[in-house]
């Protein structure tokens, strides 16, 4: 006998994830608890967001860290960005100011449970914010960064995959150099293992 889960409403889901001491992702009336992150993702978090926070002074624009909670009005989706970016004057859901309505910018480091949800259905409730620009996706296991550019309506990809090259992150006015992106993060190649 198959037990019926429980539903609970968004308001719930707010009551709730405000006292929570973990995050949780919130969807179609389900609460799904959001894992730790590993040495590598934590490191590319911090170099991104270091290098983002050092670019943005003196624009318009905030960055946040993955505490900021974002929600899609258009699927319902709550969810926590690794990091989001917003430009001009952010939009919250309420009173509480921890619910941004209208990211330009999101990047979500890649881990291996989560890799196939962040390319897959998260993105595709990413695309239908209106202020999304761009989206990026950082491997934590090799050097690569995909680079979807929203042009009308369609979302342009451009990846980089060697520490020599550097991703111009248009939506921000920005530029992401790989050196930095990885910075105090080796990878193991299998050429290397074999000398």
């Amino acid at each position: 006998m198959s037990v019926p889960k429980i539903r609970i409403s968004p308001a719930e889901y707010l009551a709730f994830e405000r006292k929570s001491e973990i995050k949780h992702e919130f969807y179609n009336g389900e609460i799904f608890a959001m894992g730790g992150a590993s040495r590598e993702h934590n490191l590319v978090c911090m170099n991104v967001s270091s290098e983002i926070r050092q670019q943005l002074k003196g624009k318009s624009c905030e960055a946040y860290p993955n505490d900021m909670r974002v929600f899609i009005p258009a699927t319902g989706l709550y969810t926590y960005p690794d990091i989001v970016v917003v430009c001009g004057t952010p939009q919250f859901q309420d009173e509480e100011f921890d619910t941004l309505l209208n990211p330009v910018l999101i990047i979500e480091v890649l881990s291996p449970s989560t890799e196939s949800y962040d390319r897959g259905k998260k993105f595709a409730n990413y695309r239908s914010i209106e202020s999304l620009q761009e989206y990026l996706l950082i491997a934590q296991d090799e050097y690569h960064i995909d680079r979807y550019l929203r042009h009308g309506e369609f979302w342009l990809l451009s990846e980089a995959r060697t520490l020599e090259e550097s991703l111009e992150l248009t939506s921000i006015e920005c530029v992401l150099d790989m050196r930095e992106v990885y910075d105090k993060i080796t990878f193991t190649t299998p050429e290397a293992e074999t000398h």
